[in-house]
């Protein structure tokens, strides 16, 4: 922005639209609709092709399906879980394009690590040993798009934990029968032997929040602990769960737009506004300095999975499974490739519609 704007009012990038893109701001619904025209005078004189965009917003998965098969919207940016996909491409067939692509955004559990009992860590090893993420990602693929397991960094990326090494870590072992009855035992030793009752705060979003903490819930059971699911509407999950430290246990997401450590691992340090459970460990913000500055790419990787290791082997967040984009468009859509973020590549300066 300007400093000319920022000196006469601080806020004023929260009502105004400043910027150099393919597209000017039209018009804006809150809650219902955002449109974009054609800019003039963008720099690539030949570009975008579109005369514009209409966004329509929804929380609701079956409204954006529906929006998908009737042809209101042509593109999905988000993510369509599986049997929606198989439903829109059995009433369209041909007409639609589906692409799927490993997201840059992990589902899991933020702990408050500030309030009892998760201040002590035998109770939050206890959360993470009953949680079956192997069974987890076939049962909610189909139904919210969340299924490979992974650490802390993206499976299948330069950074991430081998499958060797995870299977040593509290919660990734797969003999769920062990998982459990360590997890008891360790609840007992931590004095509640017949588990305790929580509030797992969430985002009143169905895909893939909710269905994501019905899961959970029920693995909890298994061990004793009962856990009531709280939607809240996402400006109160903020603020409760970034701003006020107000939860126990909270759904907690996070999706990055690129798979950096220095990006993604800043949350697990001490004072991160992205630390929503509140711990500080000197170990791992040392790790976390270390592997920023180290200009060796083997020394960075051993420094980041041992950064992993440390926030798993302590449970300080309870990761579950990482996210998978199913991006459903119209054939008629040219030149739309899914990256493995909806934060990126959503300038659309180089798609164009087909009546083919």
């Amino acid at each position: 922005y300007p400093k000319k704007y920022l000196d006469k009012d601080p806020n004023y990038f929260k009502t105004n639209v400043v910027g150099s893109g393919p597209f000017k701001f039209k018009s804006h619904v809150r809650g219902s609709t955002f449109e974009g025209e054609r800019n003039p005078d963008y720099f690539m004189k030949d570009r975008p092709y579109l005369d514009g965009y209409k966004f329509y917003v929804s929380t609701e998965t079956a409204v954006r399906a529906a929006a998908l098969r009737s042809g209101r919207a042509w593109i999905e940016f988000r993510t369509m879980p599986e049997a929606e996909v198989d439903a829109i491409k059995k009433t369209l067939g041909a007409k639609v394009v589906v692409q799927e692509t490993p997201a840059t955004g992990l589902f899991g559990i933020g702990i408050n690590n500030t309030v009892k009992p998760f201040t002590d860590v035998r109770v939050r090893k206890a959360l993470t040993l009953a949680f079956d993420r192997y069974t987890a990602g076939r049962v909610l693929y189909p139904l919210a798009s969340l299924r490979d397991v992974g650490g802390l960094m993206r499976p299948a990326t330069e950074w991430a934990t081998s499958e060797a090494e995870l299977e040593k870590l509290p919660g990734f072992g797969r003999d769920m029968e062990r998982n459990r009855a360590e997890a008891k035992r360790l609840l007992a030793e931590a004095g509640y032997p017949n588990g305790f009752k929580v509030v797992l705060k969430n985002r009143n979003v169905k895909l893939p929040y909710q269905d994501f903490a019905v899961y959970v819930i029920q693995e909890w059971r298994k061990i004793g602990i009962e856990a009531e699911n709280r939607p809240l509407e996402s400006a109160s999950w903020y603020a409760d769960g970034r701003d006020q430290g107000n939860f126990e246990l909270i759904v907690l997401t996070f999706a990055e737009f690129m798979d950096d450590p220095d990006l993604v691992l800043n949350r697990f340090t001490t004072g991160a506004p992205q630390n929503w459970g509140r711990f500080s460990d000197p170990g791992v913000d040392d790790l976390f300095s270390r592997q920023s500055r180290a200009l060796d790419p083997a020394e960075r990787k051993k420094l980041v999975i041992d950064l992993q290791k440390r926030v798993l082997e302590n449970a300080y967040y309870v990761p579950g499974l990482w996210w998978i984009r199913n991006v459903v468009h119209w054939a008629k859509v040219k030149n739309y490739v899914a990256p493995p973020s909806h934060y990126t590549n959503q300038k659309l300066q180089d798609v164009w519609l087909s009546e083919d």
